[in-house]
């Protein structure tokens, strides 16, 4: 499952990270990093980009990059 599978209210920890995009990497110096718990807040109209957040804050991701984010589980959360 990735960070593009969860749905809005579910949590996960992040496994792995496919780095080879730029782009990634600069979302890993924002917190997203392998180990890290996330929620899957909310999606746009159309389905991108993605809210997340991670250590409270919410950070907005395109589904292309949600893609390389590689999670151990996913459940509902309140």
């Amino acid at each position: 499952m990735t960070l593009a599978d969860m749905k809005p209210g579910q949590t996960g920890n992040i496994q792995s990270i496919d780095t080879q995009s730029p782009g990634v990497v600069r979302l890993m110096v924002l917190g997203l990093v392998e180990g890290v718990d996330v929620r899957f807040e909310n999606t746009a109209i159309g389905g991108d980009p993605l809210e997340i957040s991670v250590y409270g804050a919410s950070i907005s991701i395109r589904r292309e990059q949600a893609l390389k984010f590689k999670l151990n589980s996913a459940t509902a959360s309140d």
